[in-house]
């Protein structure tokens, strides 16, 4: 898994877990102060946010336990996968384009980083040089032929 990432995960964890056990308690002992649960809105805001905070930080527990499970020996050497650095020709923009294929966190498209989960990702994992894809995006169909690959192996090589 790539460090930060895993660090920007484990702030997060961090930041709610703390929000869980010190601050909401102590918001939710302040309503009940107040009397009348029943119209208390402090109260109510509370203990939505606690099943919100509760949500959340199962879902980022979960993430981290599927990222710690990548396993960079089963990401192919010839083909597309996590991590690739690929130029592709898009014949729809009659243009190159550069993307690197990452993970949903760490994905910026005005940057060239593309998840794995996005369409266009979905569409290159698996190619080779010379193998032409079509991609349907928001925006339409698109034709890609990939002209150059380098692999999360050729980069950890360097």
């Amino acid at each position: 898994m790539p460090e930060k990432i895993k660090k920007k995960l484990e702030e997060e964890i961090k930041l709610l877990e703390h929000e869980l056990t010190t601050e909401l308690p102590a918001e939710i002992k302040k309503a009940v102060a107040l009397g009348d649960l029943s119209e208390n809105a402090e109260y109510h805001m509370a203990k939505q946010r606690q099943v919100f905070v509760n949500a959340r930080l199962g879902q980022l527990k979960k993430r981290m336990g599927e990222l710690a499970l990548v396993n960079l020996v089963n990401i192919p050497h010839d083909k597309v996968g996590f991590g690739a650095t690929v130029v592709v020709f898009d014949s729809s923009k009659n243009e190159e384009i550069q993307y690197k294929l990452v993970t949903s966190e760490e994905s910026d498209v005005s940057q060239g980083l593309i998840s794995t989960t996005s369409p266009i990702g979905r569409a290159l994992l698996g190619k080779r040089v010379g193998d032409v894809t079509v991609v349907v995006t928001p925006n339409g169909k698109r034709e890609l032929e990939v002209l150059k690959l380098t692999t999360i192996h050729d980069t950890t090589e360097e």
